[in-house]
């Protein structure tokens, strides 16, 4: 299949993932900081799936630049990790967060530690008949750890670990999410997803193209290769493609974490199901890499943002560009934000910015269905448990 779109990401001479210098001048700016930190993500549609965001933390004060583009099953260039791999990337993150931190309070060594987390997500029903839905499943997680608690102590702890965590905010409930609507620069009000209360806030435009990058860590993504093959049930190798009409497939994204001896989370992502490839992203709360909220909040909206971009090409509609601004809000975490509490999250708040020469009903029906098929959207709106395995090295 003829690849979608240009690719600007492998084309460009910037690189991927960089940390912004100049926020306050392209006017991006974190939202209130309601209850521990609050990120606002800009995200833009560049060619095909291909897509950039810019994601400002409140409680770091940093501002990180991305990219994400999607693989041979939508088509795509391959040139950078798929939105999925962004939001396991900083659930792993922020587990080992919590692990450390808590560790630490209470006074365990611990000696090896490697997270290896799998993801799920389905997609079922038609585009055409408008009944395709995005879902989330149980997380796995398996942790191989050297350290000297017995294993009904080890257990505790790691449960109250995971629990700890901010995502856990957004994964132990129901949350809906909130919208916000504009068409070629007026509001719309929304039709089945729910709406934001308050105004829209103003479109970024054009304003990505003014960042300036600040210098960190090298390596903040690398291309590693093919992922390792492995049976995936239910999965895309035996199902329809990811533009196919009529679907019933099972995703599979992993990701392996392990602490490097500087103290920077390394974070290998796992493409299973689809198949595509493997990339390796680095993680950090001292801004030498990205922070776990701020990968959790980019991964979010590049999966939305990825459901406009099916939406309309499986359907020839005309959406030449469009971009939203996410606020995120999470609780600190229980153990590395010393509550001692499980973590906690207010629904995902996000302003929608369609360019199109459509009717405003089919603009509503694209936001509709985008939020249907979002797999991120599903995980937020799905009570799902972390289960755990402990593996000692």
């Amino acid at each position: 299949m003829a690849k979608l779109g240009e690719d600007i990401i492998g084309t460009s001479a910037q690189a991927p993932f960089f940390k912004v210098s100049n926020a306050d001048e392209i006017g991006i700016h974190a939202p209130d900081n309601r209850i521990g930190d609050a990120d606002r993500t800009w995200v833009r549609s560049f060619s095909g799936f291909q897509k950039e965001a810019l994601v400002r933390s409140a409680k770091t004060g940093d501002t990180w630049r991305f990219v994400s583009d999607e693989g041979p099953y939508l088509n795509g260039h391959d040139a950078a990790c798929c939105p999925l791999a962004f939001l396991s990337c900083g659930m792993a993150a922020s587990y080992m967060n919590e692990i450390m931190a808590l560790a630490k309070q209470q006074g365990v060594e611990i000696r090896k530690l490697k997270l290896i987390q799998d993801n799920y997500y389905t997609m079922n029903g038609s585009m055409m008949k408008r009944t395709m839905v995005g879902g989330a499943e149980n997380i796995e997680l398996q942790v191989e750890i050297d350290c000297d608690l017995d294993d009904a102590a080890l257990n505790e702890f790691l449960v109250n670990a995971t629990y700890a965590s901010p995502l856990n905010g957004l994964m132990r409930g129901q949350i809906e999410s909130l919208f916000k609507l504009s068409k070629n620069g007026t509001e719309l009000s929304t039709a089945n997803a729910l709406e934001l209360d308050g105004a829209i806030l103003p479109d970024p435009g054009d304003h990505f193209a003014m960042v300036t990058p600040a210098q960190a860590a090298e390596g903040l993504m690398n291309k590693v290769g093919p992922t390792p093959k492995k049976d995936v049930s239910g999965g895309t190798a035996t199902n329809a493609s990811s533009l196919s009409d009529e679907q019933n497939r099972r995703l599979n994204i992993g990701a392996v974490a392990e602490l490097r001896a500087d103290g920077i989370k390394q974070i290998q992502q796992m493409q299973y199901s689809p198949y595509g490839t493997s990339f390796m992203l680095l993680s950090s709360e001292d801004g030498r890499a990205p922070d776990a909220n701020t990968l959790i909040s980019a991964g979010i909206g590049f999966c939305f943002m990825t459901q406009f971009g099916r939406f309309v090409s499986m359907l020839k509609l005309d959406l030449p560009d469009y971009r939203i601004v996410q606020d995120t809000h999470f609780s600190l975490g229980g153990a590395s934000g010393g509550t001692g509490k499980a973590g906690s999250a207010d629904p995902i708040e996000t302003h929608v910015y369609l360019e199109t020469s459509e009717s405003d009903e089919t603009a509503q029906e694209m936001l509709d269905i985008s939020e249907k098929t979002c797999f991120l959207h599903a995980f937020c709106k799905t009570d799902l448990k972390t289960k755990l395995k402990i593996k000692r090295v």
